[in-house]
């Protein structure tokens, strides 16, 4: 072999030891070696070749520049591991600390709470015993003067008896309890001094010791007062309440209208008014069967409408026992006889039946033959158990609030000129036939609330919001929220929105004289008035409210009417085996 094979095979070699010793013990490769072995792999490569070199060298060098690569991958595999393993361990240390300050928070606030409660408890039975305490000492002083006074009256019938010096007795008697006063009252007050009763706490505020750290930590007692609401005059139709108390520091509110309430019978029902929907076969058939089973069963009086009467005596002459009215004035003493009534129909025979009581109204039954029934919650099939449970009572009633409406003209000199009237779901002003926007300027207790123009204005009830307000954009409210419901119709602009003013409030609507056109009110869809120029509408809570009995509450009922009246968010609920949200 010639020197320079053996030189070039030498060096080889040396490469070749100082690559195979690159290798640390643990099986992963030095970034700094592959680095060395790389460069020899170059300078060898780029060495000019040697006559006669073997073919073998060459296939040797090209399988350790493979051999280099894939070592210097290992090393990039390697230290991107090294990488991520610390990113999640950074994550996995953060994720652990704020796991540590939640769980050292909520220690905290645990132990906060405790500590309340329990100084909060503390403070209750202080001032419990501070009540008692002077009580039950008064109590025991009076108990003890009382037995005292007792012996001294024996004692001086005794003396009296015996001696017969009975005005001397009586005198000196007479000084005995007066010392006996004295000394107990002495007792008294140096009792309460010396048990610290009242101490700091009836004359507190007349403490004027300010050098006393102690004194000035002392909280004083506040003031108790009363809020009420208030009305324009003592003659007005609003009237005070007090709903509003504060005592002992604690501002709370008293039961209000809105409550469930329940119906109790102190005595039996006596007289029922049957009101059916006219021109329906079912409903006939079906107040016959009802009169029948209430006068026969029940033993009640049956009044009904004078045309339904005359349907009644037409079918059967032993119907002569039903008892109508003949002319309107006997109507409006209808609530003086009738203890309950019946209405068979839809909502629009529960209106016709509120507007025949122009003051208060008897607890009505509604049962439900019309197409929505948004206030007749009871079915006619079972009609017999229904009325057996309310004739037997207690029931859960409902009070739907109606609004006293009163038109007044401009040439009016007040405004009870004009008969008012009682509206159950709303009062509409439109425009009526003319083509051109309502002009109607709104006023909430002569503050300037508006000007509408538009199709026109609904003031509506609660009971009335799933109506002709609700068609118009207004709001779903419960029938036993006391408020009214302003809502325009179709409005000249994107920004008039429906309001909900409360209950206590007096809306009055005016046609301005300004205004191109008359507008037209309506009340429950009935007696339709004219509004000229510089006429008004005024509309207010009314005192008579409707109670309508509910088949199981007040709140169930409103919502089973507008889940089957209205389909109220009915869809189909969305199918279970789609694309779900994956666990990070």
């Amino acid at each position: 072999m010639s020197p320079s094979k053996l030189d070039s095979t030498d060096s080889f070699g040396h490469e070749e030891a100082s690559v195979s010793c690159s290798k640390p013990e643990n099986g992963c490769v030095d970034s700094l070696s592959i680095f060395h072995s790389e460069k020899a792999v170059e300078e060898l490569l780029q060495q000019t070749p040697v006559a006669g070199m073997d073919e073998h060298l060459i296939e040797f060098s090209e399988a350790l520049r493979t051999v280099a690569k894939a070592l210097r991958r290992a090393a990039e595999g390697k230290a991107s591991a090294q990488a991520e393993a610390a990113e999640w361990k950074r994550r996995y240390e953060l994720e652990r600390t704020r796991n540590i300050q939640m769980e050292r928070k909520g220690n905290n606030n645990c132990e906060m709470l405790q500590h309340w409660w329990i100084r909060s408890s503390l403070d209750n039975a202080m001032d419990m015993l501070r009540i008692m305490l002077p009580c039950l000492f008064f109590w025991e002083v009076g108990k003890e003067q009382n037995k005292r006074i007792a012996e001294a009256r024996m004692a001086e019938q005794f003396s009296a008896e015996k001696n017969g010096d009975i005005d001397c007795e009586r005198v000196k008697n007479s000084d005995n309890q007066s010392m006996l006063q004295n000394e107990s009252n002495e007792y008294s007050e140096t009792g309460c001094m010396k048990h610290g009763i009242w101490s700091h706490e009836v004359l507190r505020d007349r403490e004027s010791d300010s050098n006393s750290n102690a004194d000035r930590n002392k909280i004083m007692r506040k003031a108790s007062f009363k809020l009420s609401w208030w009305c324009n005059g003592e003659n007005g139709d609003q009237h005070k309440h007090d709903i509003v108390s504060f005592e002992r520091g604690n501002i709370t509110t008293a039961e209000r209208s809105s409550k469930q309430i329940s119906l109790k019978w102190e005595s039996d029902p006596q007289t029922v008014l049957i009101l059916t929907k006219p021109n329906s076969v079912s409903v006939r058939i079906l107040c016959v069967q009802m009169v029948r089973w209430l006068r026969e069963r029940k033993k009640l009086n049956v009044y009904v409408e004078p045309r339904v009467k005359v349907e009644l005596v037409a079918e059967s002459s032993n119907f002569s026992y039903v008892q109508t009215w003949k002319d309107d004035s006997e109507i409006s003493h209808l609530h003086m006889k009738v203890d309950l009534v019946i209405t068979l129909g839809g909502d629009g025979t529960v209106l016709w039946a509120a507007s025949m009581f122009k003051g208060p109204v008897p607890p009505i039954v509604p049962f439900s033959l019309g197409s929505l029934g948004f206030m007749t919650p009871f079915h006619s099939e079972h009609f017999k158990d229904c009325l057996d449970s309310v004739l037997r009572g207690p029931i859960s009633i409902t009070l739907r609030h109606r609004l006293l409406c009163r038109v007044v003209r401009d040439a009016a000199k007040n405004e009870y000129e004009t008969e008012p009237f009682l509206v159950l779901n709303e009062v509409t002003i439109d425009r009526g036939i003319s083509s051109y926007l309502t002009n109607l300027e709104c006023y909430c207790d002569n503050s300037f609330v508006t000007c509408v123009q538009g199709d026109g204005l609904i003031l509506s009830t609660t009971s009335g919001s799933t109506a002709y307000s609700l068609a118009a954009g207004g709001s779903m409210v419960h029938p036993q929220v006391p408020g009214i419901l302003f809502t325009p119709i179709c409005p000249h602009s994107l920004s008039f929105r429906p309001l909900i003013l409360p209950e206590h409030v007096t809306v009055r609507i005016m046609v301005p004289f300004n205004s191109r056109s008359p507008a037209w009110a309506s009340f429950d869809g009935k007696d339709r008035k004219l509004l000229a120029a510089g006429d008004a509408l005024l509309c207010s809570m009314a005192p008579w409210p409707v109670p309508t009995a509910c088949q199981v509450d007040s709140t169930n009922d409103f919502l089973r009417s507008i889940h089957d009246g209205l389909h109220w968010n009915l869809r189909k609920t969305q199918s279970f085996d789609g694309p779900r949200d994956r666990d990070l």
